[in-house]
């Protein structure tokens, strides 16, 4: 089985992809993580060129299309042999993250970017899609660190973001989950938790 997280910066991703994992285990099942883009060697070289501060230029289609590849490693390498072993895998963002930051609050074509997306996860698809939601200033506010590549566009940005997350979950309120994230961590796991229990079952 497969789930993702996702929603702008500073929702709390990370908290709640460990507190799963702690609580799938607990249950007897073998758990791992990864981050999109990242988790395999091609990945965190792309992840540095796409969140780094640095004085290259990247066009928003080069963008989209440096996740892809990011992407398309880290599920030959990782998540394919991971469910085709019986795991559990929980990924911090997916392919619903390219559509929103690069298609929703970029300006390319959302069903382009999800057309490429179908050739580069090769049928590989979270079962399920946890977005936290929050607004961009909140989370925004939430982050203890220098801004990355895509948090520097700024707030309308962001905002754009959280709207284009929302929008897609309008359109696909099977696979994506909203879960607000303004609530306490403990309360928003157990949202998290019993969504996942009920597809797991």
């Amino acid at each position: 089985m497969f789930f993702s997280f996702d929603g702008v910066d500073g929702v709390g991703k990370s908290t709640q992809i460990r507190m799963l994992a702690e609580a799938l285990r607990q249950r007897g099942r073998e758990v791992i993580t990864c981050r999109d883009p990242g988790s395999t060697a091609l990945g965190e070289r792309l992840r540095e060129i796409l969140l780094n501060h640095h004085a290259t230029p990247i066009h928003r289609r080069a963008e989209m299309l440096l996740y892809m590849a990011a992407r398309a490693q880290l599920v030959e390498e990782v998540i394919r042999p991971a469910l085709a072993a019986g795991q559990i895998v929980l990924s911090d963002r997916y392919l619903l993250a390219n559509v929103v930051y690069q298609a929703h609050a970029g300006g390319l074509n959302p069903d382009d970017v999800w057309r490429v997306g179908e050739v580069t996860v090769a049928g590989v698809l979270p079962r399920l899609v946890f977005l936290l939601d929050m607004s961009a200033e909140r989370a925004s506010s939430r982050i203890q660190r220098a801004p990355d590549r895509m948090e520097a566009q700024g707030l309308e940005y962001l905002e754009g973001v959280r709207q284009g997350f929302l929008s897609e979950a309008r359109r696909l309120p099977q696979q994506i989950v909203i879960i607000d994230a303004e609530s306490s961590a403990e309360a928003i796991h157990a949202a998290v938790l019993a969504a996942a229990e009920r597809v797991l079952r």
